[in-house]
């Protein structure tokens, strides 16, 4: 079997048309989308994922024997990181000896326990094996998105059908067509072995051996196995399947359950799998593609680049295996570990100087904005966390969060200018706003967005100190991830970075407390935004700091967050800010990609998409899906392209990088960040035929748009909660039909639309 596997992308989408009828009834269709190949995957990192962020399940095979990696979000080491002691060596002892140039002390005390250590981190959970090689040769493989169910079929008529419950921590398979014996097994993870551990690498993976662990058990019985698994302190995990058969047919489901002496108790993974088997695959499978079929029907997109479509979908459908309600927010791997030995590339953590907040874009204008609850319910649910973080070493009241956290939210240490960045808190406290804006939800903003804010407004206040040029700045300020590890990756003055984030902070602080009628709280946020410096600025457009022109290639945009994601340089604000804007991307790309990964190509895409340039951002896109994704559509950081895009050619696997492409599409469609909705506003000029249905804007719009031979055909808004819609005209005139009912007035060429909650207003020229 070759190493490659090569998967076939099909979408077959319904034509949307533009009579009124026939888009109201094919809005929403789901996707026939499948990814196909004729082989198994060899390599666990381009297998079929199945997933529901709680549980997951990676489709391959190995020496010959179908294997089901099987994996748990919360299966985490959580021993404290060694030599954390904030009290005794907090951010003030840092800066003293950045001053004194010691720095080798911070890094022997933060950074090498990270690079060093085993845990804490994520572990992977076990395998299921099958023996199939009495089945002879396969077929085809093949994942439905459209239902989240992996197809397996061998020539000589055997057939395998598996997915992971959509909401249930359940995962099934069933064998037809079978002849003779075909029980599985269970393998666990390399925990224990007669050989010395090696490779303390936490990009490609530490040993799991270094983890020490004792050994686990398996049992098994008729036709169930048990595999239990001591952990670190009294972590435990269990591991089940059980099945039953027929003379040609096998049907079993497997559970992956946790269990720590301080939490609840679970049910075990043994009772849920005795109990699903009771009530049979079929009510089961009806429950799961009856999620699955909602989902699909809360955005979809049509473009006309199929590179482009097939990997949106693909993003979407990762997105829906990975994020839920009541299930941990998406890691750096979410539900997919390794399974090759080694601990997960950087211990499948959470970094939030980019991964975390990446991962989430898509969720806002996807209208899926029950999949990012389960990111913010983990923020709030770790507030204390956070706050004893950033008292304990900033000294400061107020909200800051460690950059690199375990499950739990606690620090891991690492390169503290970004595992301990001091602006971290802000750059989460973006999504706290987003999902305010998104949703109009008023109680969300009463109680969870205006306060993360506030707090991560009082940490700047009490942090920050006067300049010499009577503005304030940070102690020490930092971008990541410039510089690496080195001291010089502490910057003395303010990077544009640190300031776009501080600058975001204030002025949305008084915006939420305008909101709330807290006029007085909003002048005293309005008064510290006039504090703060101006972006350091050259003839090439933003720098990194005033020190530091953008004068190499790097992976992190992290000078031009004003621009992308803040949305505080923007072309809605005039002349002067676009002239920034076009200088800012035209120095990125002609210093180039040679230090790039997968999500510097997705993020560009976000950032020309707000340029208005739908080639570029298309471009960017095509870079990324064609040269940083495996054959399954897994980002894995490295050009796999061998075509130079960049000089990183290794292959981690990553998640933000696939999440922030989908993002990327949907800005090329639709925007509103200004407070106005844009439609198709960073489509490429020769993208003719162009629609999609239920995009989400600020405000709590529902809009479905359709572009034929150039030209909007019709617009359907679906408001929420209410409120005015400003909508730029996307027809050529403003001569447009809809419904008299509506209270309308023109603000140049600017539509602003009077709505009542639950309204639906049809747009045609």
């Amino acid at each position: 079997m070759n190493n490659k596997t090569i998967y076939l992308l099909v979408l077959i989408l319904g034509f949307w048309g533009c009579g009124s009828e026939q888009a109201k009834k094919e809005l929403n269709p789901i996707p026939q989308f499948k990814l196909q190949t004729n082989q198994l995957a060899s390599s666990w990192d381009e297998a079929i994922p199945l997933g529901n962020a709680t549980i997951g399940a990676l489709v391959w095979q190995r020496d010959g024997k179908l294997r089901f990696s099987l994996d748990r979000a919360d299966l985490w080491d959580l021993r404290p990181m060694e030599n954390l002691d904030f009290k005794k060596y907090g951010f003030n002892w840092v800066r003293e000896q950045w001053e004194k140039d010691s720095y080798q002390t911070v890094q022997e005390r933060y950074d090498l326990p990270y690079d060093q250590l085993p845990a804490p981190s994520k572990i992977p959970g076990a395998a299921l094996e099958f023996d199939v090689s009495g089945l002879g040769t396969v077929e085809s493989v093949e994942l439905d998105i459209a239902t989240a169910i992996c197809t397996v079929k061998w020539q000589n008529g055997a057939l395998l059908k598996t997915f992971v419950h959509a909401t249930e921590p359940i995962g099934w398979y069933s064998f037809e067509n079978i002849d003779g014996e075909l029980n599985p097994i269970i393998i666990p993870p390399a925990y224990v072995s007669l050989q010395k551990a090696t490779d303390s690498d936490p990009v490609s993976g530490q040993d799991l051996r270094r983890l020490e662990y004792d050994g686990g058990r398996v049992t098994q019985k008729d036709h169930t196995i048990t595999y239990d698994q001591p952990g670190w302190s009294d972590f435990k995990f269990q591991v089940h399947t059980q099945w039953k058969t027929s003379p040609t047919s096998l049907e079993g489901s497997w559970s992956i359950s946790s269990e720590n002496a301080k939490g609840k108790t679970k049910v075990s993974a043994k009772q849920l799998v005795t109990e699903s088997l009771q009530q049979g695959i079929a009510p089961a499978l009806q429950s799961h593609k009856d999620w699955w079929t909602a989902f699909w029907k809360q955005s979809t997109i049509s473009v006309p680049d199929p590179i482009l479509q097939n990997q949106w979908y693909m993003e979407m459908y990762k997105l829906g295996s990975a994020a839920r309600k009541g299930a941990p927010p998406i890691s750096l791997q979410s539900v997919w570990t390794a399974d090759n030995g080694k601990l997960p590339p950087w211990k499948g953590d959470y970094h939030h100087d980019l991964n975390t907040q990446l991962s989430y874009w898509p969720t806002y204008s996807g209208n899926h904005l029950n999949l990012e609850q389960g990111f913010i319910d983990w923020l709030i649910h770790n507030k204390p966390t956070f706050k004893k973080y950033t008292k304990e070493f900033y000294g400061t009241n107020g909200l800051n969060v460690p950059g690199v956290t375990t499950l739990t939210g606690d620090p891991m240490g690492g390169w503290i200018q970004y595992s301990f960045g001091p602006t971290v808190g802000a750059w989460l406290g973006q999504h706290f706003y987003l999902h305010w804006r998104y949703s109009m939800d008023r109680d969300f903003l009463k109680n969870e967005a205006y306060p993360w804010i506030k707090e991560v407004a009082i940490h700047f206040n009490e942090l920050s100190v006067l300049g010499e040029d009577g503005k304030r700045k940070l102690p020490l300020s930092s971008s990541p991830e410039i510089h690496n590890n080195s001291r010089e990756a502490w910057f003395g003055d303010m990077t544009n970075f640190d300031l776009a984030l501080i600058k975001w902070t204030y002025s949305h602080a008084a915006e939420l407390a305008l909101e709330l009628g807290l006029k007085k709280e909003a002048d005293q946020w309005q008064t510290a935004l006039k504090e703060w410096p101006d972006y350091a600025v050259d003839e090439t457009g933003l720098m990194f700091s005033p020190s530091l022109p953008y004068n190499e290639s790097h992976r992190h945009f992290s000078h031009l967050m004003a621009i992308h994601p803040l949305g505080l340089i923007d072309p809605s604000n005039g002349t002067k800010d676009m002239e920034v804007i076009e200088k800012t991307i035209a120095n990125l790309d002609a210093t180039g990609s040679s230090q790039w990964v997968g999500y510097s190509f997705s993020w560009l895409a976000n950032v020309k998409a707000r340029a208005f340039d739908g080639e570029g951002a298309a471009k960017a896109l095509k870079d990324f899906a064609t040269s940083f994704v495996l054959p399954n559509s897994f980002h894995v950081n490295g050009d796999q392209s061998g075509t130079g895009k960049s000089n990183f050619t290794y292959r981690p696997f990553t998640l933000e990088g696939n999440f922030a492409f989908a993002a990327g599409l949907q800005e090329m469609l639709i925007q509103s960040h200004t407070g106005t909705v844009h439609l198709f506003p960073a489509i490429p000029a020769d993208w003719k035929n162009v629609g999609f249905s239920q995009l989400r804007t600020e405000g709590a719009f529902l809009v479905s748009a359709k572009k034929e031979k150039g030209l909007v055909k019709w617009v359907k808004i679906f408001a929420e909660k209410g409120g005015k819609i400003r909508l730029k005209n996307p027809f050529q005139h403003k001569d447009i039909l809809h419904d008299d009912s509506i209270t309308h007035s023109w603000d140049g060429d600017t539509l602003i639309i009077k709505t009542h909650p639950g309204q639906e207003i049809r747009l045609n020229p």
